[in-house]
């Protein structure tokens, strides 16, 4: 009869989804008949492929369950055992757990059909690790975009100036935190996304000619963000156009979105 010793190691290789045969079969019997202490050892083993994958740390299994897939390769290699061999290959859900198991097994031992599988596996894991780390980026920036705006309005100096739709995007809506001597920061909403080429300029307007205040593009949605720095005289009013991608030193595109 299988110890539960034995349990406890399948535990592990079961939740990853490399069990197979014999041992895939009595696992699964043994974890419907009600095992507490085997489906705990399964909630912990996915919190700990869980933590492995954020954290990027190579895993190394356990000494118990290292010299089970060592005495596994080797009955293999007496002839025993040939169907629940390959379930004890795979080990882990990640890039650095697959070179934990080159480094404890050589010569071949890692069967062919699972080498598509973990390659698979280090493609979602590296995948999953470049998004948070795209969302961790773009959180930065928007935190540091309200800071921003944040520390202009604690100056009473600071007003507050809306931008209406204009022209080819009546729908388009923008806010200016404006300081005549630190400059502001523009929220744009529901602007189109500029075409290959173009950008959206904004512009400041004072007694003479509108003076450019730098480009920025819109998300799919519609949003954008622009610091824009101090301009040389106080404006009275504001206004964007889509230009050339590079900017452009006086308005030649259609005016999207102005103040009044």
């Amino acid at each position: 009869m299988m110890g539960h010793e034995t349990f406890d190691e399948l535990a592990a290789v079961y939740a990853v989804g490399a069990l197979d045969g014999d041992d895939l079969s009595r696992f699964e019997a043994h974890l419907a008949s009600g095992c507490d202490h085997c489906s705990t050892s399964l909630r912990d083993s996915d919190e700990a492929l869980a933590r492995m994958v954020l954290s990027g740390t190579p895993a190394v299994p356990s000494p118990a369950v290292k010299a089970a897939l060592l005495e596994r390769v080797a009955a293999d290699g007496r002839g025993r055992r040939a169907r629940s061999r390959a379930g004890w290959v795979p080990w882990a859900a990640a890039t650095a757990a697959a070179a934990a198991i080159a480094a404890m097994i050589t010569g071949g031992v890692v069967a062919s059909r699972y080498e598509a599988q973990l390659g698979h596996m280090a493609r979602e894991t590296a995948g999953v690790r470049q998004r948070l780390q795209e969302s961790e980026e773009s959180l930065r920036r928007e935190v540091e975009v309200y800071r921003h705006a944040v520390e202009l309005l604690r100056d009473p100096a600071t007003r507050v100036v809306d931008l209406r739709g204009a022209g080819p995007a009546p729908e388009a809506s923008a806010r200016l935190i404006w300081h005549d001597k630190t400059g502001g920061q523009l929220f744009v909403a529901n602007l189109p996304a500029a075409p290959a080429g173009k950008a959206y300029e904004l512009w400041t307007i004072g007694s003479g000619a509108p003076q450019p205040a730098g480009t920025f593009q819109v998300d799919a949605s519609g949003r954008g963000t622009h610091r824009v720095e101090p301009a040389a005289s106080a404006p009275a009013k504001f206004a964007i156009s889509l230009e050339p991608e590079g900017g452009v030193p006086a308005p030649t595109g259609p005016i999207v979105l102005a103040s009044r």
